[in-house]
């Protein structure tokens, strides 16, 4: 089963020129109601990226600078109201062809910068890139803000009776006789 991103804006990399490009892409109103509907929230409105992408180590590398904007209404997770959330973040991401990606060696440590994501058909999907990053920026356990969990009354101490194994053999001989 193929996936079908609800936000795609390939690039091909042989497009890109030396000096870069900046973007500036915008979700419509069907691609931000698929995304909320990928991502399990509410909705998601005015998703906007602007990304600058160039080449580096001479064509087999590709990085994407960007920022993403936009409005998300989640559930909150205490009254089960919407929480509208701003989210305004930046990101960076590189990527390398297939050859690139499959040479290098990875020593990972939690400073260095991620490995190159493997580029599809040639292209680089700005739309599924900034998806990504709004799904990594989305807050997990969203409450409103004054929001608070009901307050448990303790009125007197529950009492634990022990059932006697032996209990519930003499009623099941008692009813059987």
């Amino acid at each position: 089963m193929d996936f079908k991103p609800e936000f795609s804006r390939p690039i091909l990399v042989d497009t890109i020129p030396t000096r870069g490009v900046d973007m500036e892409i915008e979700a419509s109103a069907a691609e931000c109601a698929a995304l909320a509907e990928r991502f399990g929230i509410v909705k998601v409105t005015d998703f906007k990226a602007k990304a600058h992408l160039r080449a580096l180590a001479g064509g087999t590398l590709f990085k994407v600078d960007g920022h993403i904007r936009a409005v998300v209404e989640q559930t909150c997770v205490v009254t089960l109201e919407p929480v509208e959330q701003v989210v305004d973040e930046s990101f960076m991401i590189t990527f390398g062809t297939a050859a690139e990606s499959d040479t290098l060696e990875l020593d990972l440590s939690m400073d260095d910068d991620d490995p190159p994501e493997p580029l599809t058909d040639g292209a680089i999907d700005l739309g599924e890139v900034v998806a990504e990053h709004l799904a990594l920026a989305l807050d997990p356990f969203p409450r409103k803000a004054d929001a608070q969990l009901p307050e448990i009354k303790e009125d007197a101490p529950i009492k634990e009776e022990k059932v006697s194994p032996f209990a519930a053999l003499a009623a099941f001989k008692q009813k059987n006789s």
